[in-house]
């Protein structure tokens, strides 16, 4: 089991940018499969983005693509979201979550642990 932190969210205009992170509390960082899912009131949970193990290979939802980036340093034990040209409707809780193997997923039951999230609130 992994313990997982996120901080960098806040409130920022349209058209801003954040980068969110991911502090992960283990020795073996580099044999997870990482994953960025966000929740909006109302609305159920969604993957934004995943990243491998080695940070060779990345996903996106068709809705950041071209706007987030997911990135990872396994040597600090942190995984990494730039949010740029932020909308309204990124507005949510971000959360991190961790996933042994080396498959991506979209599906939040397939990862095994989760952070508390960070609240990303974009005003227009």
């Amino acid at each position: 089991q992994v313990q997982l932190v996120e901080s960098g969210g806040g409130l920022v205009q349209v058209g801003g940018s954040l980068r969110l992170s991911c502090a992960a509390s283990t020795r073996t960082f580099n044999s997870y499969v990482m994953g960025w899912f966000r929740q909006a009131p109302g609305k159920d949970r969604e993957f934004v983005a995943g990243i491998s193990r080695s940070g060779g290979s990345t996903s996106y939802a068709d809705s950041v693509k071209g706007r987030f980036t997911i990135s990872r340093d396994n040597a600090k034990n942190t995984m990494y979201l730039q949010m740029n040209s932020l909308k309204p409707e990124d507005t949510a809780l971000y959360r991190c979550a961790a996933r042994s193997g080396t498959a991506f997923y979209t599906a939040p039951g397939k990862y095994d642990d989760w952070g508390q999230g960070t609240q990303v609130t974009v005003s227009s």
